[in-house]
């Protein structure tokens, strides 16, 4: 250095020499500044706590709610990895300048307050708040039991069972309705005679309900009565629950000890439908001996048995069981097979509640609209009567024996689950 200071003097450069000793101290002097600076500014070395994100992290809130992030859970997780950190957050809006506008305040709090290289990244999952059913899952005030007749196959009588079933009911005193809930093929007006009846709307405290049609002391409401004889019903899942949501919620019952539902046949959206809604006391599935409804009958008491569904089967009917001519009435045909729905109630271990045979004026009295129980000292008021008290006898026995059942809560993904169950 005295040789390199000596060469400057010597040559009697001192101007280059003068530049060159600025240039170093002003070198020196930035270096100190900048190491200074980075030991005043903790974000380019503090170390990334868990704990201390997430106690930041309770000073920002999603836009739109009042608490802050952590508070109101929306923060699922924070995870910290070196100079990385990873915040789970779930929101409750798919909007998403929302979503942005989250992201960035997290990163900014994040580098901001601690690490100003920090690589941030916030995983966003949005669960939007579940939406009230078109069916709301409550009972109706005033209704005992609301037993559920099914089918798993159509045409074996299911709507004629119910229809008798509905009318012995009320000759033996109890109080009755029936929900024609076949939204595609209701048949109830017909079987009734009330095709040309509408329903009137009533005040209920202070609110504008449905007075069912009445027929032979029976309350009855069917989409038939607000749909042309000729007109279908050409409706998606979504509008069939809404019109089930108005002639359940929306009418003015009363008190009733029974409520017969009358599903559609199948296992299909209507039956979730009215499970969504109501606490199904029971079910009453209807099959005919042959083989091939038998075995959508074993459906039908499979889907309601189910861990999902879990509504009481109070027994299988038998329809058609056999053919008795008027002018013999002392014989019996089988047409469609001998005992096949009693077999397969000792299969599932569900009762059975008896057998109807295919008489000719019962498909009479269900095209006049008076149905075949309605038919004093006949062989098929006995046999109606006899099905009746059956019903009856395992629907006490159901209620004594089991918690009340309740409404079934259905999810997206995970298909269904009893609400509240225990």
């Amino acid at each position: 250095m005295r040789r390199f200071f000596y060469f400057y003097i010597s040559n009697n450069n001192y101007q280059n020499f003068t530049t060159l000793l600025l240039c170093h101290i002003a070198t020196s002097s930035l270096y100190l500044q900048s190491k200074i600076s980075l030991n005043k500014d903790k974000r380019y070395y503090m170390k990334l706590d868990r704990k201390e994100i997430l106690k930041a992290l309770e000073t920002i809130s999603i836009a739109g709610e009042g608490k802050n992030m952590v508070e109101s859970g929306a923060v699922t997780n924070v995870i910290t990895f070196g100079d990385e950190v990873v915040v789970d957050l779930v929101l409750s809006t798919p909007a998403m300048h929302i979503k942005k506008r989250a992201e960035d305040d997290i990163r900014k709090l994040i580098q901001d307050t601690f690490l100003a290289t920090a690589k941030v990244k916030v995983n966003i999952k949005v669960e939007t708040a579940e939406k009230a059913n078109e069916i709301k899952g409550k009972a109706i005030p005033g209704i005992k039991n609301i037993i559920a007749v099914a089918s798993g196959k159509g045409g074996v009588g299911k709507s004629t069972v119910t229809a008798n079933l509905a009318v012995t009911l009320a000759r033996m005193g109890f109080k009755v309705g029936v929900l024609d809930a076949d939204i595609y093929g209701p048949s109830m007006p017909i079987m009734f005679d009330v095709e040309n009846e509408k329903p009137i709307s009533i005040e209920v405290d202070g609110k504008s309900k449905m007075k069912p049609v009445e027929s032979f002391e029976v309350k009855i409401l069917s989409i038939g009565f607000f749909t042309a004889p000729s007109q279908a019903v050409i409706w998606r899942g979504p509008m069939a629950a809404k019109a089930l949501n108005q002639m359940i919620f929306d009418a003015a019952w009363g008190e009733l000890d029974f409520m017969l539902i009358d599903l559609p046949p199948g296992t299909g959206d209507i039956h979730l439908s009215i499970m969504q809604s109501l606490p199904i006391t029971g079910a009453v599935v209807v099959s005919t001996p042959q083989a091939v409804a038998l075995a959508d009958a074993k459906k039908g008491v499979s889907m309601f048995l189910s861990d999902s569904i879990n509504v009481p089967v109070l027994g299988i009917i038998e329809n058609m069981a056999y053919f008795t001519p008027e002018e013999l009435p002392n014989n019996k045909y089988y047409i469609f097979g001998n005992g096949g729905a009693k077999n397969l109630a000792e299969d599932l271990q569900v009762p059975f509640l008896g057998e109807i045979p295919l008489v000719q004026s019962i498909r009479e009295a269900g095209d006049y609209g008076r149905p075949a129980a309605l038919q004093t000292a006949s062989i098929i008021e006995t046999i109606f009567e006899e099905v009746t008290r059956n019903v009856v006898r395992e629907t006490v026995a159901r209620n004594e024996n089991l918690p009340a059942t309740e409404a079934i809560k259905i999810t997206t993904m995970a298909g269904c689950s009893a609400v509240n169950k225990k």
